[in-house]
């Protein structure tokens, strides 16, 4: 994640994960994390063995990244273990603390000014044969301070994702697709039933900030908070009002972890999540039909949230050669087109745009919405800020909105300095 408020995608595109892995913090640790900078660390003897910790949407994603680290590996002659975190932000904070960070990592944007601040990461983005391959804004996202750090292994976006059966059942057609907040507050109502809320997203910005979006706010504009604005009160009013009267639903609120399982399990008749969740449905739940749609308008227009993880590198990693050429492989256009066909994200280098949209054009509006897309910020502190957020948003049904964005725009001026 990252960007100001104002920022747009250039071209046809610009990033999860999740998503609960976007939210990489900075908690108990993070200042310990040492470094030298990109020079090597403790041992400059490299190991034989690189380590790779990441945070999975699903089993999906999972064997992709395990395949294509193994087929690196058999080829290169250097061994490679993809380690799985239950909870990236909190392992990979433990692991810094501990002197002993994974070589290579999924990293976030709201966490890469803390982590390059400190010392944690080596900078290697320069040094990558891809390097202008990559979309700008997503190199923008991954630079600090001057330096581009890492690549962005790929990028998503949030859009409406539909079953057809449910649609069906409740008599609406394809001309029903919602393209207002009252066209959606509307399909939703008849969507939900007994055993099946029509609406459901995760309890967290990183969903309930599409209605920011369309409101016309945003977290920061222009370098300067702006998350106590009228725009925001009323996205957030909005979403009070549709938790109250139970069309809409957090996904942990109707037993599902995220939107996806809410979706796939039916417990949801429409959710809103990335393109990651195509890897899930059809893994996990390849009997849902669905179609995806663009998000609806809101009072200022179309708007989504936008994400994208990098390849970090610890400072530290004595592995730093065979991890620059690891992550090349990993970023290369075929395995960018790969991971893209196992589990939904959308390439971060311009050459694959074009295979991509032919092979997709079911999927359209996940690569359309990035025109309208904004990146949740990338200043230092930005986790902690996210993540308080989000415990505030978890009572939103009962919260007052104003109250909830009157806290994040504290905590934002005081880490805008």
């Amino acid at each position: 994640m990252a960007r100001h408020t104002t920022s747009r995608v250039l071209g046809t595109a610009a990033i999860a994960a999740s998503t609960a892995l976007l939210a990489t913090g900075c908690g108990s640790g993070f200042d310990d994390g040492g470094g030298g900078g990109g020079t090597g660390g403790a041992d400059p003897s490299p190991t034989g063995e690189l380590t790779l910790l990441i945070g999975s949407s699903g089993d999906a994603e999972t064997q992709a990244v395990q395949d294509a680290v193994a087929a690196w590996s058999e080829e290169s002659g250097v061994a490679a273990n993809v380690q799985v975190a239950n909870d990236l932000p909190q392992q990979l904070s433990q692991g810094f603390a501990a002197g002993s960070p994974p070589d290579l990592f999924y990293l976030s944007t709201d966490a890469l000014a803390g982590y390059a601040a400190n010392g944690s990461l080596a900078p290697y983005g320069d040094q990558l044969q891809n390097k202008d391959d990559f979309y700008p804004s997503l190199v923008e996202n991954f630079t600090y301070e001057g330096e581009f750090y890492c690549a962005p292994k790929d990028f998503s976006t949030l859009a409406l994702v539909i079953n057809r059966a449910a649609w069906e059942e409740a008599g609406l057609a394809e001309d029903d697709v919602p393209a207002t907040w009252d066209e959606l507050a509307d399909v939703a109502q008849q969507l939900t039933t007994g055993d099946r809320v029509g609406l459901a997203f995760g309890a967290e910005y990183q969903r309930v900030g599409v209605f920011m979006a369309q409101a016309g706010g945003g977290l920061i504009e222009d370098g300067a908070a702006i998350a106590d604005s009228d725009a925001n009160v009323e996205a957030l009013q909005y979403v009070k009002d549709h938790l109250s009267d139970g069309s809409f639903a957090y996904a942990t609120d109707i037993g599902a972890g995220w939107g996806g399982e809410a979706f796939g399990t039916g417990a949801a008749a429409m959710v809103i999540e990335g393109n990651w969740i195509t890897g899930a449905m059809t893994n996990d739940y390849p009997d849902v039909d669905y179609m995806v749609a663009p998000l609806p308008a809101g009072p200022a227009g179309e708007g989504t949230l936008q994400f994208t993880n990098c390849w970090g590198m610890a400072a530290d990693s004595p592995n730093q050669e065979a991890a620059l050429e690891l992550v090349e492989h990993l970023t290369s256009t075929d395995q960018q087109l790969a991971f893209s066909e196992a589990f939904g994200p959308m390439p971060s280098i311009q050459s694959a745009a074009a295979d991509w949209q032919e092979a997709n054009p079911e999927l359209a509006p996940f690569l359309d919405g990035a025109e309208s897309a904004q990146f949740p910020p990338n200043i230092e502190g930005a986790a902690d800020i996210i993540t308080d957020f989000n415990a505030q948003l978890e009572g939103l049904r009962e919260g007052d909105p104003a109250a909830i964005l009157e806290s994040v725009q504290g905590n934002l001026e005081a880490a805008l300095g």
